[in-house]
């Protein structure tokens, strides 16, 4: 998980670490990308890292288990204020993320930052990790 200024974007739970470990012991290093897409909602894909080609229409949020983590900066901007916690639930997705075929897909839970929370986030830059 990374920190920023004591206030961390995104987090990812225990359940979520273990598809994260068998994944990377399959694929090598990851990333991740939230989706603003239109057939599982807006999920967390899981993409083997470099295969998904980040560019300045994307933010980098942080780390969850030593992955980078982006998100759409449209999509950003509706959800900046927003923690996001990265689990994992039974049931296959509708999408290219690699979790698909363990039986199991990754959701985003989120949360409102509170006043004090919000004053402490770091601003972002297209593209740019903060």
């Amino acid at each position: 998980m990374m920190e920023m200024k004591g206030v961390a974007r995104v987090l990812v739970t225990d359940k979520a670490k273990e598809v994260i470990g068998l994944l990377r012991a399959k694929h090598g290093d990851l990333m991740f990308h939230q989706s603003g897409g239109c057939c599982d909602g807006s999920s967390p894909m899981c993409f083997p890292k470099d295969e998904f080609i980040v560019g300045p229409a994307d933010v980098w949020l942080g780390e969850i288990d030593g992955c980078d983590f982006y998100i759409a900066k449209d999509q950003f901007e509706a959800w900046k204020h927003t923690e996001l916690t990265i689990d994992v639930v039974p049931g296959r997705g509708a999408s290219f993320s690699l979790e698909i075929p363990l039986g199991v897909r990754f959701v985003t839970k989120s949360k409102l930052f509170c006043l004090r929370e919000d004053e402490k986030l770091v601003e972002t830059r297209a593209g740019d990790k903060i």
